[in-house]
């Protein structure tokens, strides 16, 4: 074996055995989590959450540390880079201009309502921001992106871990909910779609709300919600320059090759050219990278630190929702 090609196995090899043992147990958190989704039809994000906490005297000290910090930060951001094989620009532009202009402003909108929700509530802009983007783009999974590329805090991973789990009760709530409200306001097929992806917070919660209503409602529910996830973009390029200074103050450079990489990967996938089977594996690995990262911020989370957040953040989020869900309600009808 060529030196060069020694040195570098040597080096991976001791990279894994520092951080091997974390990840192998943030990623038999999140198969149990799967398991458990898939048994009782709950969130798999959410058991990923609950389960983790259950683990965290391993982040404590022990050789599964290291492991458990490279899933919550690097496997995060892999995971949200392949995202973008989900979307392409033909199903963004298939939606038409006044809808994709109500969704966007509808992000836009909320994330400035979060934050100065959180402000009245005595929280940090840093809440409002994340929880705002939680709920106007793509919850769990825009949280955690969020939350990479934003200035560290005291209570930056608790506050994390508080907004993925309320966002992802709610999504779950709205899964069922919504399609009544759309029902009850007299949304034909198209808009009920574009209202269901427009306000639902989470992917999975979407596509089973859309497709409980018919197959068109949850083929549009489901573009309308990708293109959601595309906002997660520009947000997170808008955020990294406005908190430049602080990121640089606290000695943390944002690493943004994530957004690129999820750039690139919408127009590979708008190419058309990527074989189906590769396009489900990646997509099924972007899933896996995620649930894995909020199996390591569970891990990371101490259950006794969560009984002190108070109501607050629960009627931030609360009121989020509702504004969006408002929003999209009253332009679907405006614009039939």
């Amino acid at each position: 074996m060529p030196i060069v090609f020694r040195n570098r196995f040597n080096v991976l090899w001791q990279s894994w055995q520092e951080r091997g043992p974390g990840i192998l147990i943030c990623v038999t958190v999140a198969a149990a989590a799967q398991l458990l989704s898939q048994h009782y039809g709950a969130p798999q994000m959410l058991f990923a959450l609950l389960l983790g906490m259950a683990f965290h005297f391993l982040h404590e000290e022990g050789p599964c540390v290291a492991g458990i910090q490279y899933s919550a930060t690097t496997l995060l951001r892999f995971g949200v880079a392949l995202l973008g094989m989900r979307i392409t620009f033909e199903q963004v532009l298939g939606l038409g201009l006044d809808s994709v202009a109500l969704i966007a402003g509808g992000v836009v909108l909320t994330i400035l309502l979060g934050i100065g929700i959180s402000k009245l509530m005595g929280k940090k802009s840093f809440f409002g921001i994340l929880t705002g983007g939680a709920v106007a783009i793509c919850g769990a999974s825009a949280a955690l992106a969020i939350a990479a590329i934003m200035p560290p805090s005291r209570n930056s991973e608790q506050d994390t871990i508080f907004t993925v789990i309320a966002v992802t009760t709610f999504s779950t709530v709205a899964m069922v909910a919504y399609p009544l409200i759309s029902s009850l306001a007299g949304l034909d097929g198209r808009s009920s779609g574009i209202f269901l992806g427009g306000t639902i917070h989470d992917v999975a919660q979407v596509i089973g709300a859309g497709y409980t209503v018919s197959e068109e409602v949850g083929d549009i529910a489901t573009v309308t919600k990708l293109f959601r996830v595309s906002m997660l973009v520009p947000v997170i390029l808008v955020l990294s320059l406005v908190f430049r200074s602080e990121n640089r103050s606290a000695g943390r450079a944002p690493n943004l090759l994530f957004v690129l990489f999820f750039c690139i990967l919408i127009g590979i996938n708008s190419s058309g050219l990527v074989p189906e089977a590769i396009h489900t594996f990646v997509v099924d690995l972007s899933r896996w990278c995620l649930v894995t990262a909020i199996a390591a911020l569970g891990i990371k989370t101490a259950l006794k630190a969560m009984m002190t957040i108070g109501y607050q953040p629960v009627i931030v989020i609360l009121i989020e929702s509702v504004f969006i869900a408002g929003w999209m309600l009253v332009g679907m009808l405006l614009l039939n």
